[in-house]
């Protein structure tokens, strides 16, 4: 078991008042640690600047931080632990949607507020959840048109099998059906997995114009390789890799050549924010391997927590900061630009950018979309503004009529 990490975030003088407790429950170790240790930083980070600025309504920032390494049962017992023993305000908790899954109906049973900042395959309707990272809708319905008009309709897709690869690849088939795309192969692939030799030979005798590749962790990234080795040489799309698990930092050139992500955040962003939350990332973690998306959307996140909890009047009540969101400006400009939270869902608007990696894997950005909204959840019928189904859903099962 891993032992509890009680991280005071440096405090100005003037901080006297009772802590503001907040929970970290990160994959610091196991196999999703290259994407997630990061985020623990973040927040290091946005805590000590708050803190030094003079804390949340006065109060400072305590964080709670706990090594869920990468497993889904360690999620549940912090997450009971974080709520029952430590008394937290609210937490920070995440990377794979099966650990989300794992700890939303505990964070539903005590009432608590629990932000996940991550990408994900999208649906989540639920008034306890915060979602800062990209949906589908940001991501699928700018990355598959764009790719379809490029390369041509002919899609494989390679998903890691289990709720984001299977809820993904749904997007991806539909977005694809519209745009006049179709789909030759799709194959999910159990977490673990690291030798794809067979999948390498589906997708050749496919004959795919784009490759879609939704895999995940440490072991499925061993694709890239294997592919590069048997000269694959598609062009690849993705919402998920580089933007989180660096990998055109982590393998050789040009393992990753011609791969096309849809990201609301990489720090080679070359805007004057960006650069600066690198720049003051880097002063504090001198060692940090890679600033992804994961990181700007923590920091993001608890930047409008603050926002949410002095709007309240101090009050880290949920019901009061869901008043304060059900306004429809709760809005922060960060290092990815300018962000908003969607009142019916909870989930966040985002500059969209198409980060491509060159032969030599440095990035460069063909185009971008600012202000992508997380419509499809509103849409469909979500709004947690007028009731709480605590539910996930996807296309092919949306939230029910009205």
């Amino acid at each position: 078991m891993t032992a509890l990490a009680l991280i005071l975030a440096t405090s100005s003088a003037g901080l006297a008042q009772e802590a503001i407790k907040l929970g970290v429950l990160e994959d610091q170790s196991g196999d999703f640690a290259a994407a997630t240790a990061v985020k623990v930083h973040a927040i290091e980070l946005a805590a000590e600047e708050i803190n030094a600025a003079g804390g949340i309504a006065g109060r400072p920032l305590e964080l709670v931080v706990y090594d869920t390494q990468s497993d889904n049962t360690r999620y549940q017992e912090f997450m009971r632990r974080v709520f029952q023993r430590d008394k937290v305000d609210a937490v920070f908790a995440g990377f794979s949607s099966a650990s989300r899954e794992a700890y939303r109906p505990i964070v539903n049973q005590f009432d608590g507020l629990a932000f996940y900042n991550n990408q994900y395959e999208g649906g989540v309707c639920d008034a306890n959840m915060i979602v800062t990272g990209a949906v589908p809708e940001q991501q699928f319905s700018t990355l598959i048109p764009w790719m379809i008009k490029e390369y041509g309709p002919n899609i494989y897709t390679i998903a890691a099998d289990y709720n984001f690869g299977q809820i993904s690849a749904e997007w991806v088939r539909k977005i694809a059906e519209e745009n006049g795309g179709k789909m030759v192969g799709e194959e999910f692939i159990p977490l673990g997995v690291s030798q794809f030799s067979q999948t390498i030979q589906n997708i050749q005798q496919a004959k795919p114009d784009v490759v879609v590749t939704l895999l995940v962790g440490t072991a499925q990234a061993s694709y890239y390789e294997q592919a590069a080795a048997a000269n694959l040489n598609l062009p690849m799309a993705s919402s998920v890799n580089v933007g989180q698990g660096y990998e055109h930092k982590r393998f050789t050139p040009p393992s990753l050549a011609n791969m096309f992500v849809t990201t609301n955040y990489i720090e080679e962003v070359d805007t004057p924010a960006s650069k600066a939350f690198v720049e003051k990332f880097r002063a504090k973690f001198p060692n940090e391997p890679y600033i992804n998306q994961e990181a700007a959307n923590s920091y993001i996140a608890l930047n409008l927590y603050k926002q949410m909890v002095e709007r309240a009047d101090g009050s880290t009540k949920l019901e009061d900061l869901r008043k304060v969101i059900a306004e429809g400006d709760v809005c922060f400009d960060g290092p990815s630009g300018n962000v908003c939270l969607d009142p019916k869902s909870q989930h966040m608007s985002h500059t969209i950018y198409l980060a491509k990696v060159n032969d030599d894997h440095s990035i460069s950005f063909p185009t971008v979309w600012e202000d992508s909204k997380p419509y499809w959840l509103g849409e469909a019928g979500c709004d947690l503004t007028l009731d709480d189904p605590s539910a996930q859903y996807t296309p092919s099962s949306p939230p029910p009529a009205r």
